[in-house]
């Protein structure tokens, strides 16, 4: 599969059995500020349905969420402003200082937030399904997904746009950044790699070959499966 004039062509359809498509599951992740996120859109303009797990998140503790009141009860009032809205930075300030409290908010967080991908994914209807999560691995999302693609940068293009896009200084970034586990243990668990230390042109090829070569993939396996299924009836 090809780039074509810097977009993501359409890939072809996947196999059907009963006339319904079989979708393919992608799961991104790789740590803070990679470029999973970028990786998510250019599959989105390939025609996939894209779940951001950072967006559901978002979506789940707005002002008189149960979710929201349940982080309220374990910090305190002082991660909510006036209106009853999450402060994410003054919840931030607190879990990247102190792992207990960091491990305490995944606890929370987690269950609701992997339910309800799943919960969009199964009725996304789409050939493909593409979910950006950080701790896709962690969470069992990969176990879900039919490929786990894990996007990576070197550490100083990560600081770097890390600091950009969060505002944060040099000591707050690296604090965000050592609070999670090395990259090694996702990419042990990858099937394709994304680099995307480099211009973005580079990396639409980059995800546009895999994108091809995981639909071709998809394809055989769901043939094998079939042909497995046929030769047991037979017998």
């Amino acid at each position: 599969m090809s780039v074509v004039d810097g977009r993501l062509p359409q890939g072809p359809s996947p196999p059907t059995e009963g006339g319904r498509g079989t979708p393919l599951w992608i799961g991104i992740t790789g740590n803070i500020a990679c470029g999973k996120s970028a990786v998510l859109a250019m599959l989105g303009e390939a025609g996939a349905a894209t779940i951001d797990a950072d967006g559901v998140y978002a979506s789940l503790v707005v002002p008189g969420s149960p979710l929201l009141d349940r982080i309220a009860s374990e910090f305190g009032r002082s991660v909510m402003t006036t209106d009853g809205a999450l402060d994410r930075r003054a919840l931030a300030g607190i879990v990247f200082s102190d792992p207990a409290a960091l491990a305490s908010l995944d606890r929370i967080v987690r269950p609701p937030v992997v339910s309800e991908i799943l919960r969009r994914a199964e009725a996304a209807g789409s050939k493909i399904v593409a979910i950006d999560a950080i701790k896709l691995i962690e969470s069992g999302l990969a176990d879900r997904c039919n490929e786990v693609w894990v996007v990576r940068c070197g550490p100083e293009t990560q600081l770097a746009r890390l600091m950009a896009r969060n505002g944060l200084d040099l000591e707050g970034a690296r604090k965000r950044i050592s609070s999670q586990p090395p990259v090694a243990m996702k990419l042990a668990r990858a099937d394709r790699t994304i680099d995307n230390d480099g211009p973005i042109t580079d990396t639409r090829i980059q995800v546009g070959t895999a994108l091809g070569a995981a639909i071709r993939e998809h394809e055989l396996r769901h043939e094998a499966q079939q042909s497995a299924v046929a030769e047991t009836r037979k017998g």
